[in-house]
């Protein structure tokens, strides 16, 4: 991001600061909540969503080397993502060609072979169909036609992208669309992975999506925890096509006053989140970041699973390191922040990093989620409300809405 673009943004969190205003919408939306539980709903969105929409799986240093792979399976295909001797990304279907077993098991880590585990087919991180047990007996097997299926798969500035289909379309410019080039300046490639925490919960995938959509909440539902070091009420938001930039301030932004504009520095101040149609959130701290993506559970509703995988940046894991090797500096854990005052010196670890962002959306954010989802499954609600202040409710609904051919929201109060 162009260093007049963070300026433009932390001085209207400020002015909404010292002005006690906030995003506005200029209306209330409104519609029914039974989009939340709808089996017709749900399988459609499958489909259109997930089943037919690149994905995006990770960034490039989940990847870190030749040799590297991982599996995912989050929506509806088995991929198994490599990186071959030549640097390359691929993907490819994990289903070994003979009768259709899985061929790696593992979540990540190297290997330049793969054996299926059922007959022991062999095959190359590149795909080729190396070796086929007991070829005499079995009959021979054109290798240069069995190797692994391949998907459409793209690598760019440091996010690696998958289509599900074999023949599917991965156009990038389509679903990046203008926040492309900003989000190319990020240097996601640079950062190191560190772990994933999955959240198995029985809520609406959307409900979940919902979590980060507005700031209206941190100073009721967080007042104890993110809201003691986040400021509610106070967002600078735009819209990029169905994408949107999302950014709120912490209260550290109060330090930046007394610095010339020059040494501003967007992280500093404030918590920058890309959204990316339709179920990826991008979350940049000081030194890190937290890619979260959603995923319906087909066939229910009412049940998503979320990933949040973690990424520092080297400095920042240098940094870290070295002060947990030093006895001389307090370390600062999970459960200490949000009743603690830090010093100069004081170090936070790695796993409260991680878990500050993971708990808060797991132990408050989802269970307000699954009160909303029951509240949907009982039928008895006949309309639910996106206020004026919640600008990011309205627009991803407004796109799924959409992209499903759905009737719009309700407009409320427009002024």
């Amino acid at each position: 991001m162009q260093h007049d673009i963070e300026v433009e943004i932390l001085k209207t969190l400020m002015h909404q600061l010292d002005t006690d205003t906030n995003v506005d919408a200029g209306e209330q939306v409104r519609m029914s909540p039974s989009v939340y539980a709808c089996p017709e709903v749900a399988a459609r969105e499958w489909q259109t969503f997930f089943r037919d929409h690149p994905q995006l799986i990770g960034f490039s240093r989940d990847l870190p080397e030749p040799g590297s792979f991982m599996t995912v399976d989050d929506f509806g295909t088995p991929v198994l993502a490599t990186r071959g001797k030549d640097g390359r990304f691929r993907a490819f279907l994990n289903v070994c060609r003979h009768r259709g077993a899985r061929i790696a098991n593992e979540a990540r880590g190297t290997a330049n072979r793969f054996f299926c585990t059922h007959h022991a087919w062999g095959y190359a991180n590149t795909g080729e169909l190396l070796s086929v047990p007991q070829e005499d007996a079995f009959g021979e097997v054109d290798k240069a036609c069995h190797g692994l299926i391949a998907l459409p798969a793209q690598e760019r500035d440091g996010m690696l992208w998958v289509h599900p289909k074999p023949d599917g379309v991965l156009d990038l410019d389509a679903v990046l669309g203008g926040l492309a080039q900003e989000i190319a300046a990020q240097g996601l490639g640079e950062y190191v992975y560190a772990d994933t925490k999955t959240i198995d919960m029985r809520l609406n995938w959307k409900l979940a999506n919902d979590t980060f959509g507005e700031t209206y909440h941190f100073a009721k539902l967080h007042k104890d925890t993110l809201g003691r070091i986040a400021y509610g009420d106070a967002l600078a938001y735009e819209e990029f096509g169905r994408n949107h930039r999302f950014v709120f301030a912490r209260r550290s932004i109060d330090g930046l006053r007394t610095r010339p504009e020059v040494d501003w520095r967007l992280v500093e101040g404030a918590t920058l989140l890309y959204y990316l149609f339709p179920n990826i959130q991008i979350v940049f701290g000081v030194g890190r970041v937290s890619l979260v993506r959603l995923y319906p559970m087909p066939g229910d509703p009412g049940r998503s699973i979320t990933r949040i995988t973690q990424y520092f940046t080297q400095a920042m894991l240098d940094r870290v390191k070295a002060a947990e090797r030093d006895p001389g500096v307090r370390k600062i854990t999970a459960d200490m922040v949000y009743t603690t005052m830090f010093q100069p010196g004081d170090a936070m670890t790695l796993e409260a990093l991680a878990e500050v962002f993971t708990s808060t959306i797991e132990h408050e954010d989802y269970v307000m989620g699954e009160q909303q989802q029951r509240s949907a499954e009982s039928g008895l609600i006949e309309r639910v409300t996106f206020g004026r202040n919640e600008a990011a409710l309205h627009h991803f609904h407004r796109c799924f809405r959409d992209a499903l051919g759905m009737e719009p929201l309700e407009r409320v109060g427009a002024v």
